[in-house]
């Protein structure tokens, strides 16, 4: 299968997710739309220090970036200016203020991507 192309033959948007330490928010969103149709997750963190730190590669990979809260878009903004190349960031403004999975964490990650997300394909 070539990158960027699905199981189902169509094309992928590359999405990535970003917190600060990728314990708690960023991965929480990586599974909750793990499986949502036509697009592939992923999570960092903006601390050098975090489970899965920021990249230039994953910078390079994502077609969208999604940040939990605007210090995320000003660290990615000034560390990895080169490699964003004019990509879109949006802000979530979610706090860190939910454990991992939380169902409020989860409903209100729901509620603020709904809008990018593609539809999800209808089941019989």
């Amino acid at each position: 299968m070539a990158a960027g192309e699905s199981r189902r033959g169509g094309s992928l948007k590359n999405i990535l997710f970003v917190c600060s330490q990728n314990r708690l928010r960023s991965p929480t969103a990586e599974q909750v739309f793990a499986d949502h149709p036509g697009i592939e997750v992923g999570s960092a963190g903006t601390n050098h220090d975090a489970d899965n730190p920021l990249s230039h590669e994953l910078i390079e990979w994502a077609d969208l970036i999604f940040a939990m809260e605007r210090t995320h878009r000003n660290k990615l903004q000034k560390r990895f200016r080169s490699a964003l190349n004019g990509k879109r960031i949006v802000v979530l403004d979610i706090p860190d203020d939910y454990a991992f999975m939380d169902p409020d964490l989860v409903a209100l990650l729901k509620a603020r991507m709904a809008r990018y997300l593609p539809p999800a394909e209808a089941t019989s």
